[in-house]
């Protein structure tokens, strides 16, 4: 027994204090090879630790895998694979091999260290996400929401809890837990609360920014409460001064992270902020030895060892905290913080639950969910949220999380809380969450507001004679399509004195580091420097500078900037286009051509922005497909001297939209215009829409005499002659109208700068039939999918008028775009809300 170490002395066993013997084999670390020898690996610590981490990655991920379609929440299902293998459940049942072997006492201790390891790094990185400028946007519902929602049920759940020390029989241990029970059920946690309006998808919705300002103020309610009163009852208790030491030492500590710990943070990791974000070994390292510094000074000062990591998260720079975020979160995420939820449900035991205290317990809990559910949802009515969106924020206000489990586990651990309320307090939370999460997805669609609504340019031409305000909502991932967009909307700046053009410039920015409260949809109206700091932003909005400087008289821009998750990203997009009444969306394509022709890049993410803006626009949609000729040879100095558009019209509601935007181009002396109307041979089995003769003759009456402006008519038989009219293009327009010999060769033989077309057509039609099953790009249509092959040189219009998705088309788009993007990334989220579960979230803030 040399290499034995022994202790004895009370410890803490199932029973409370007990005098008990603990051995431990000192050298049992590595097997090495003991296998063979007939020994028990499991006995040793590496091999134990390890395979304890594969069966809690195993079993998290196949509960997650069968909870996901629920909309059940990730900690909820680490939780319940503990539960599962927990004395309630397997442990219990002949499961000898996890009680006696895998997860025994002696087992646990070592994988709940490491465990507790990850979970420091994991607030952490919470607190990277949490942005304190928040702050700055609470206004007085949220106030009034969040202060109430937790002071309402707190103070119900404390009278309840009085009247329960007035039922004999109770045991002290529960009498002790009931006002940490009803305390702990009266908090709606601002990590948590956002983390569900993220999985949820909800985050930049209405619902979305007043639940997470008012988780904000619940928890800083919270966080005040329980320093005054444990500051007070310190002092009672001990009725002197130095009681208040434990307070300042935790003052000062948070000092000495802000002032030392942040500013060597800064300074190491300066110059790799200025080279795109990117940590160096040494930076990296260096924060992981903060993060550990942190951990052991609150521990030191009696505090847990996740608030001085947490606290550290919250206060250092972005740039540096997403940098370190993109390097640690999948290690930390997606391996150790499952091990310490997963032994959180181990340690519920359904049996350790009595029929009376477990009632009077759970009747306490109940009336803190209740009271806060009442409170927030009367408030919500008060402010006039309607009826069935003021019910899902006080479901969402509901919701428990991480920092509730973990809370719940120290308490335990400290004796504070009984074994009993322990396990009724996860449970509730298991069950109130669980419940609570699929309901407000059913309930709640932050798309409702803008469905229904629709603003177009077909309009203007019909009921105002194009006289009217054209309003255009220009999006941008980057400053690549910028000189493009401006030659475009330079052809349809007005040509009557009394026509303008509203442009409103949306710079969308993906969201990054701080998850849980940057994103934010801010409005610039000056002419200083975005409050994003992004270079291609700052570009941006001086072009659209200069463009709105020479068309002073007809042109109003203004620049707007959405910082969110490219998964939410076609909200803030639909949600301003309502706002500001605008009658076409501009969006760019996913793919995007180098000088050469090449592609040069190719993202997932903005595809699936597009679908979502098409699916749900409230304004006519256009994708815009650059190939960049226009601005490399059309331009004399900062003017566009030529620009040749190119209408395809083969008929329906998309293609009439075209043809009204494309009025716009009518009057421009530089600026020529092809309408070619594509019919079939027999005009009665295409059945030609009255509308389409109608927009037709109005667009023909309207462009009589423009010089400037060619209409021709295409007769073909069926899709395959559709195909020759396009294809020929390039020649008809060389041999017969091109206005520019020096131009013709200049972009491959096109004289088209720009092709506008409708996306939708319907596939029954002869001059399309059969071109579905060769469309790669169903988003386009059929038309648009072939004019974004690289046979073509011009830049591509696609525009449709109102949502108008078949169930087939919707199978394609999903199909084509998981069929053509494998590769997993940090962006890459797909269309049916699949995306990584520990991707924090991000809140929605107006400027």
């Amino acid at each position: 027994m040399s290499h034995v170490l022994s202790s004895l002395g009370p410890v803490r066993g199932p029973d409370g204090q007990e005098t008990t013997l603990v051995c431990q084999f000192a050298h049992r670390t590595s097997s090495q090879g003991d296998l063979w020898f007939g020994g028990d690996i499991l006995a040793f610590t590496v091999p134990l630790v390890s395979l304890q981490l594969i069966v809690v990655f195993v079993l998290s991920s196949s509960v997650w895998f069968l909870m996901k379609p629920f909309r059940q929440g990730l900690i909820s299902a680490q939780i319940i694979a503990g539960i599962i293998i927990s004395h309630s459940f397997f442990g219990q049942v002949g499961g000898s091999l996890f009680s006696e072997k895998l997860f025994s006492s002696r087992a646990k201790w070592m994988l709940e260290t490491s465990a507790n390891m990850g979970l420091m790094f994991y607030m952490f990185i919470l607190g990277v996400q949490i942005d304190l400028k928040l702050l700055r946007k609470l206004n007085k519902n949220a106030v009034v929401i969040g202060a109430s929602g937790f002071l309402l049920p707190l103070i119900a759940g404390l009278t309840s809890v009085i009247v329960a020390f007035q039922i004999k029989g109770l045991h002290a241990s529960v009498m002790q837990s009931l006002p940490i029970v009803a305390s702990m059920n009266a908090i709606s946690s601002f990590p948590v609360i956002t983390s569900v309006l993220s999985d949820l998808n909800i985050l930049n919705s209405d619902i979305g920014r007043i639940a997470t300002l008012a988780s904000l103020v619940s928890d800083i309610c919270n966080y005040i409460l329980s320093f005054v009163l444990g500051t007070v009852a310190m002092c009672v208790a001990t009725k002197k001064l130095a009681a208040l030491l434990p307070v300042l030492s935790v003052v000062v500590f948070f000092f000495v992270i802000l002032l030392v710990l942040c500013p060597m943070i800064i300074l190491s990791a300066r110059q790799a902020a200025k080279n795109g974000q990117q940590l160096k070994q040494t930076e990296f390292l260096l924060i992981v030895l903060m993060v550990m510094v942190c951990g052991l000074g609150a521990q030191l000062i009696g505090q847990p060892a996740e608030l001085g990591t947490f606290v550290l998260g919250v206060l250092i720079p972005d740039n540096i905290g997403s940098a370190f975020l993109g390097k640690m979160d999948i290690i930390t995420s997606g391996l150790l913080v499952p091990a310490k939820f997963m032994i959180i449900g181990m340690k519920i035991n359904i049996l350790d639950v009595k029929m009376a205290s477990g009632a009077v317990i759970e009747m306490v809990i109940l009336i803190s969910y209740t009271v806060k559910f009442a409170t927030v949802f009367l408030l919500g009515r008060r402010y006039n949220i309607p009826a069935r969106n003021a019910v899902c924020l006080g479901l969402i206000m509901c919701c428990r999380g991480v920092i509730e489990a973990t809370l719940s586990s120290t308490l335990e651990e400290d004796g504070v809380i009984n074994a009993e309320a322990y396990t009724l307090i996860l449970l509730s939370m298991l069950i109130v969450t669980g419940i609570a999460r699929p309901l407000i997805a059913f309930l709640y669609d932050p798309s409702a507001k803008y469905l229904g609504h629709h603003n177009n340019c077909t309009d203007l031409l019909k009921h105002h004679n194009n006289r009217a305000d054209l309003r255009v909502l220009v999006c941008l991932h980057n400053a690549e399509s910028v000189p493009t967009l401006i030659d475009l909307l330079t052809a349809t700046s007005p040509s009557l004195p009394d026509q303008t053009t509203s442009v409103f410039v949306l710079n969308l920015v993906e969201l990054k580091g701080r998850a849980s409260s940057a994103s934010m949809l801010e409005a610039n109206t000056g002419r200083g420097q975005l409050t994003v700091s992004k270079s291609w932003s700052r570009h941006v909005k001086k072009a659209f500078d200069l463009f709105a400087d020479r068309h002073r008289e007809s042109v109003n821009v203004r620049h707007f900037t959405s910082v969110t998750p490219f998964l939410s990203m076609h909200d803030d997009i639909c949600s301003m286009a309502l706002e500001e009444k605008a009658n076409i969306v501009v969006v760019p394509f996913h793919k995007q051509w180098t000088i050469n022709g090449g592609i040069g890049t190719n993202s997932h993410s903005v595809r699936t922005v597009n679908y979502n803006v098409l699916s749900k626009s409230p304004s006519s949609v256009g994708i815009l497909i650059d190939r960049g000729y226009i601005s490399r040879n059309q331009r004399v100095g900062a003017h566009l001297t030529l620009f040749q558009v190119t209408l395809l019209f083969l008929g329906g509601v998309d293609d009439c939209e075209a043809l009204a935007f494309c009025y716009r181009f009518v009057g421009k002396s530089n600026v020529w215009l092809t309408v070619i109307w594509i019919r079939g041979d027999d005009d009665e089995r295409e059945n030609i829409s009255r509308e389409d003769i109608e927009m037709l003759n109005k667009f023909r009456a309207a462009t009589n005499g423009h010089g400037n402006v060619i209409f021709r008519e295409e007769r073909v038989k069926d899709a395959i002659g559709t195909t020759q009219v396009i294809r020929s293009m390039d020649e008809r327009y060389n041999s017969s109208s091109c206005y520019s010999s020096s131009y013709s060769s200049c972009n491959g033989g096109s004289a088209c700068d720009l092709c506008v077309v409708g996306r939708h057509h319907d596939p029954n039609s002869t001059m399309v039939q059969g071109l579905m099953e060769w469309n790669e790009l169903p988003e386009l249509g059929l038309i648009g999918g072939m004019l974004a092959s690289p046979d073509f040189y011009f830049s591509v219009l696609v525009v449709q008028r109102e949502p108008r998705q078949t169930a087939s088309e919707n199978k394609d788009v999903l199909r084509s775009i998981s069929c053509m993007y494998r590769q997993p990334t940090t962006a890459n989220y797909n269309i049916n809300n699949d995306y990584p579960p520990h991707r924090r979230p991000a809140s929605f803030m107006l400027r």
